[in-house]
């Protein structure tokens, strides 16, 4: 039986929305609603109803663009977005962290941002954190949530040992630091109790503060590590305490944030230095009546300098519509949103407008002095550089862990990072 034209032009039609349906990312509807998949870190009740309903704030408005939600996880996800760019089946949005983004921006799974993104959220987000999601010549990820790192102190012991309290404006040096843990030391008290189970991060982005660099890149682009004298302050400090003053618990060295809690509660330790997020479980954990407060970390020769790496919104480059999906990710860094975002997580949002908002301005909860902090936030220092995830597990991690323990010097952890990790990121660099 022949074919007549209308019934090829009707079985081509047919093709090609089958062919539709079979591509990966967001799709498109039998109705021509456009589909778009977010998938979401949040895991905090807070975080995650902000989350919800913001999608079902954008999904009434936008009968044409729905998103649907989904649930991720930060323990696992670096594998899952490999394993689901490798598949063809990645998220559209993709919450992530920026020094996650590299080897996929650098990889071709991520969209390059430049040309998608509205000249507001350009704008109101600053350069600094811009620099945070930028690799080569491309944009991949909207830096919208960040943290600095504080010390969360026990208020009544500071108050009754009489020292100075540090403010933003005037905040303790890291001799005066040192100092300070020692008078806070005794009868069956720590000054500080450091938790290090993941040293690498918290030793790199605190010595930003004493001029510290260590990735060093070249004029042929390439990246090499010095640990010179400003990247030695913060380990040394440290080391000093927990070997030679005995201020700091050697216990808490291999220990998460969590960790610290219980014994910080009972008076066990002064001052635990944590991500400024984690205010939200001492809130919530704190025995009835405990009195804590918010203290900037300390100061160094480029003052409150401290490296970040924020939160960030990602677009898939197989997904097919990534105009709707950079639409959504406007909608949901709106300021007002973003301040819901930041209090939701109880982070500092990277956009400006946001950051005015009198909420997060507050002596409650220490909102004041975090978000005093935030103009001191930079690029971590290892954001860019292709083969750090190896530098640190197989490298620093180790090496710091023994020398934070004792088990080695100053001359072999710079050895280390310098001799063993140089051979790491020459392997990337060829």
């Amino acid at each position: 039986m022949s074919r007549t034209p209308t019934r090829i032009l009707t079985l081509f039609a047919c093709a090609v929305l089958l062919l539709a349906g079979c591509s990966g990312g967001g799709d498109g509807a039998d109705d021509g609603r456009i589909t778009l998949r977010f998938q979401s870190l949040a895991w905090q009740d807070e975080s995650v109803k902000a989350n919800r309903e913001l999608v079902r704030e954008w999904n009434a408005g936008h009968p044409d663009v729905r998103v649907e939600y989904v649930q991720g996880s930060w323990d696992s996800v670096h594998d899952q977005l490999l394993t689901s760019f490798e598949g063809g089946e990645a998220p559209d949005i993709i919450h992530d962290a920026s020094d996650d983004l590299a080897d996929f921006a650098y990889g071709g799974y991520l969209a390059d941002l430049t040309g998608l993104l509205p000249a507001r959220l350009k704008s109101d987000i600053p350069e600094r954190s811009w620099e945070t999601v930028t690799f080569g010549d491309g944009v991949y990820g909207v830096p919208f949530l960040q943290e600095p790192r504080v010390l969360i102190a026990n208020a009544t012991l500071l108050k009754e040992s009489g020292v100075r309290i540090p403010t933003p404006e005037h905040p303790w040096t890291w001799p005066e630091f040192r100092q300070v843990t020692k008078e806070l030391s005794g009868d069956g008290t720590y000054g500080v109790a450091w938790p290090l189970k993941e040293p690498v991060s918290a030793t790199l982005n605190l010595s930003l503060s004493t001029g510290g660099q260590l990735f060093h890149r070249g004029a042929d682009g390439k990246v090499t590590v010095r640990f010179e004298t400003g990247d030695q302050v913060v380990p040394r400090t440290v080391h000093d305490q927990v070997d030679t003053d005995h201020s700091a618990s050697p216990t808490t060295l291999g220990s998460g944030g969590s960790d610290t809690l219980p014994g910080f509660f009972a008076g066990k330790y002064a001052m635990v230095p944590l991500g400024f997020s984690y205010r939200q479980q001492i809130e919530q954990q704190a025995p009835e009546g405990f009195d804590w407060q918010v203290l900037p970390a300390p100061a160094g020769a480029d003052g409150l300098a401290q490296g970040v790496s924020p939160q960030t919104l990602s677009i898939a480059e197989d997904s097919p519509h990534k105009k709707e999906a950079a639409a959504f990710v406007d909608f949901l860094l709106q300021p007002d949103n973003m301040v819901r975002l930041a209090l939701g997580d109880w982070m500092l949002p990277t956009g400006e407008q946001a950051l005015k908002d009198p909420a997060l301005h507050t002596d409650e909860h220490g909102w004041a002095t975090g978000t005093a902090l935030a103009e001191h936030l930079r690029s971590a220092p290892a954001q860019s550089v292709r083969g750090y995830a190896e530098w640190k597990d197989k490298v620093a991690t180790p090496a710091l862990q023994e020398y934070y323990s004792g088990a080695i010097g100053m001359d072999e952890l710079r050895h280390r990072l310098e001799e063993d990790g140089n051979l790491v990121l020459a392997r990337y660099q060829r």
